[in-house]
């Protein structure tokens, strides 16, 4: 694969604010433009983006306020491209290192156009911009099948939840009776054994009538024995025999205990009652046992999301990323576990970096507006990732101090010797490196 393409020289004149610029960046790392507010360091970010970004980056009013000479752009690439407008119509001019010419479509083979304008990048919506490093990564299709998923189990176990919900809370709300028996009472089968202990009783009482019954038969032989001697024997004879019916029956008459129906008389008028507290029971029990089927539903389902959840994390794990710590979480863009709007502006311009850099490997290099958000510590920890990626930027800072390769001043290179018209412009080396200010 060849190396990817930089900027080695630029040379720019009477664009927007800038008078006369020459700059030759640093391979990799950081080239800072510096310089206060209007004196034209973002003019030449825009110089380079129209030069090599075709007709979309023109600015609207591109020649710059006052010259009567039409706008001058040269761009050398490191792989020996020189990329010129100028004239007029700021005519295109491609020159490979051979000798022959060619146009836009050559530049747009190796210049990725976000990296001429990052802007674009930062005000995507977390969407586009989880969906641009899945697109780098190539494992959108997979991702949003899991994703889909995911809603899917999710949205599912949420409507069982709150079934299970409103199943617990009715059945807290029926009325439960610890007293009442577990099955429904019978009627018909109560008023059966009232009549079974009924007829027991029924009985019973015939024994004691008819153990009253030999009693009186009893007094009435005695009487005949004292009027019927006559008879004396038989009669004696008949006495003994009923006398001993008389102590059988009399002593199973003793024996026996008449059963009450009073419980079941009770069971009988309160049948209504009994049966509206089982009821009870039952449907709190029914309840109950719904409550739990949806509990297990919804352990089941949240088993099932987690699975699907690992499954992207493992998909994302798996993956080549741009940048350790990025990562895609319900649709969003996250560094460090951070989403977007709660990165640092350093981190924001980090990750941008990295993914627009991975659109197209063969562009290395990437244009940074207003990179004052850095602090000294942090700008030094961000050139020193660029020059470990290989990575050239070229950016733009509200500052004059050591930090700035070149300080713009009223659109010259302050500094710089000040070229006579129609004469070459001297490039200006850069000086900071990273660590050095």
């Amino acid at each position: 694969m060849d190396k990817p393409v930089k900027i080695a020289r630029l040379e720019t004149e009477n664009i927007k604010r800038v008078r006369a610029v020459a700059l030759a960046p640093a391979e990799t790392g950081l080239t800072i433009i510096g310089g206060d507010n209007n004196q034209g360091k973002t003019s030449v970010l825009d110089a380079i983006a129209w030069a090599l970004g075709g007709e979309r980056f023109r600015p609207s009013q591109a020649a710059r306020e006052g010259s009567a000479v039409p706008p001058h752009l040269k761009v050398t690439l490191s792989n020996g491209i020189v990329v010129e407008r100028k004239g007029k119509n700021s005519s295109l001019t491609v020159v490979d290192p051979s000798g022959n010419r060619a146009g836009q479509q050559l530049l747009n083979a190796f210049v990725e156009q976000l990296a001429l304008d990052l802007p674009r990048f930062l005000q995507m919506s977390d969407r586009e911009k989880a969906d641009t490093l899945l697109q780098i990564i190539g494992v959108g299709e997979q991702l949003a099948v899991l994703e889909q998923k995911e809603r899917e189990l999710y949205n599912q176990r949420h409507a069982i939840g709150q079934i299970a919900d409103q199943k617990e809370k009715y059945a807290k709300e029926q009325t439960f009776w610890p007293d009442a028996p577990r099955d429904l009472v019978s009627a018909s089968d109560l008023i059966a054994r009232q009549q079974d202990i009924l007829a027991r009783n029924g009985e019973n009482q015939h024994k004691r009538a008819m153990a009253d019954m030999l009693a009186q038969q009893v007094d009435t032989l005695q009487h005949k024995v004292t009027d019927l001697a006559a008879q004396l024997r038989q009669a004696q004879e008949l006495l003994a025999a009923k006398s001993a019916d008389l102590t059988t029956a009399r002593k199973t008459a003793e024996q026996l205990h008449d059963e009450s129906t009073e419980e079941l008389e009770r069971s009988i008028r309160e049948i209504d009652t009994i049966n509206a507290k089982v009821r009870d029971n039952l449907n709190r029990e029914k309840a109950e046992e719904d409550a739990l089927g949806y509990r297990e539903q919804y352990d089941h389902l949240t088993d099932d999301l987690e699975q699907t959840r690992q499954a992207k994390r493992d998909l994302l794990s798996g993956a080549k990323l741009p940048l350790d710590g990025l990562s895609v979480e319900d649709g969003a863009l996250t560094y460090q576990g951070q989403k977007w709007d709660n990165m640092s502006g350093s981190d924001q311009l980090r990750v941008a970096t990295a993914i627009v850099r991975c659109l197209n490997p063969q562009c290395g290099f990437v244009l940074l507006d207003k990179l004052e958000q850095m602090d000294l510590h942090t700008l030094h920890d961000f050139c020193a990732w660029l020059e470990a990626e290989g990575l050239q930027a070229i950016a733009t800072r509200v500052s004059t101090g050591d930090e700035c390769s070149i300080i713009i001043e009223d659109g010259y290179v302050k500094g710089a010797e000040r070229p006579l018209p129609d004469a070459p412009m001297p490039a200006q080396k850069t000086t900071w490196k990273s660590g050095e200010f």
